[in-house]
């Protein structure tokens, strides 16, 4: 198991350095004023609206970077620090959750992928960690318990890779928006593709870990004795 805890440790460690790198860039973007007023909401309502959706209401979460489309109940939320803010790093955000929604009204085929996922990765994810612990143990008298353990969690990689696209397409989908509607001046549009980026990369770090941990473990299994 002394593999799978170095991969998690250098997973852990670069995920905390790219947080950190994403809190940085959100906080200092947030510090200058968004050029045409408008807030995350106005924001996001507006490309709501120029994309033709009208059955997705924008609403405010608590917590910090919290943000996140709902398909289910069809909502936008946007954290507080981007709800009523007007800047560039929360005119990025929310303009990023819109893009999920556009995605969704669309069809986009990655997101419904994703969306079909959901349901297996909540009930696999109880039972995961500890089929897999036990496969570990009894790799050698009983090693069908560590393969299915493996397929699980085989489950989980796969919804960490396909959410990469799910999540960079949306990002293109909001820069190019706020680009093309003069939402944000030169500098503020350098600000949100920055804000973005880093956003992204939380996903792109666990996605590498995942695969790195599907490995460790397929080692195992096919290195038993």
């Amino acid at each position: 198991m002394t593999g799978a805890y170095v991969i998690m440790l250098v997973v852990m460690l670069a995920s905390w350095m790219v947080s950190q790198q994403l809190r940085s860039r959100f906080k200092k973007y947030s510090q200058t004023p968004l050029a045409n007023g408008m807030s995350g909401k106005e924001v996001a309502e507006r490309m709501l609206a120029d994309h033709g959706i009208t059955n997705v209401k924008v609403v405010s979460t608590s917590g910090q970077l919290t943000d996140h489309y709902n398909p289910a109940t069809r909502t936008v939320n946007l954290s507080e620090a981007v709800f009523g803010q007007r800047n560039a790093a929360a005119a990025a955000v929310a303009a990023h959750e819109c893009g999920h929604a556009v995605q969704h009204a669309k069809a986009y085929s990655w997101l419904t992928m994703r969306s079909k996922l959901v349901p297996v990765v909540s009930v696999t994810s109880r039972f995961m960690q500890w089929i897999l612990l036990a496969g570990v143990l009894l790799v050698n008298t009983f090693p069908t318990l560590l393969l299915i353990g493996i397929l699980l969690f085989a489950m989980t990689t796969l919804f960490s890779l396909i959410t990469l696209p799910v999540e960079y397409d949306a990002s293109n989908r909001a820069l190019a928006w706020i680009k093309q509607n003069g939402i944000v001046t030169t500098s503020e549009y350098a600000m949100s593709a920055d804000a973005l980026k880093w956003a992204a990369r939380t996903y792109l770090v666990a996605a590498i870990g995942s695969i790195g941990t599907l490995l460790y473990y397929l080692m195992i299994f096919m290195n038993r004795r």
